[in-house]
């Protein structure tokens, strides 16, 4: 969306949130940003206070971040819908939603998958390892089940 530039990406969240709970029109983006923000209740406030933009969240202190997670719901929801990588799309339509009965914990189970494979791209320096990722996509559904 925005590069590496993380403020630009937080205004992003911020803004597209205020449009949707102004009820103004939305672009094809502010409204993928706005469902993301619907799925996560708990990301609603964070996003409408200015002093969260700014805010480091910081792993070894057992802190998740919450952009960084929206951010990923997005790459996957790209990635379906333009089946890239090859087969994605398969997967996560006739299997996961399947086993887990609900999009968006689909999207949850493969979080990992996809966030693994690009910290591992990045720390070899390398692009991200397309059929790797698709392995473990496909290790999901042979171990998730319907809750």
């Amino acid at each position: 969306m925005f590069g590496n530039d993380r403020d630009k990406l937080r205004h992003q969240y911020r803004q597209a949130w205020t449009l949707y709970t102004q009820g103004q029109a939305l672009d094809p983006l502010q409204r993928q940003i706005s469902q993301v923000l619907i799925d996560h209740p708990e990301y609603q406030a964070l996003v409408q206070n200015e002093t969260s933009l700014e805010r480091e969240f910081l792993p070894e202190l057992g802190e998740a971040n919450p952009y960084l997670h929206m951010g990923l719901h997005l790459a996957i929801r790209d990635q379906v819908k333009t089946d890239r990588p090859v087969g994605i799309q398969a997967l996560f339509q006739k299997a996961l939603i399947k086993h887990r009965g609900d999009a968006h914990k689909a999207e949850h189970d493969m979080i990992d998958c996809l966030a693994e494979n690009l910290w591992q791209a990045q720390r070899d320096g390398t692009e991200p390892d397309d059929q790797g990722y698709l392995n473990c996509v496909s290790r999901l559904t042979n171990s998730v089940k319907k809750n």
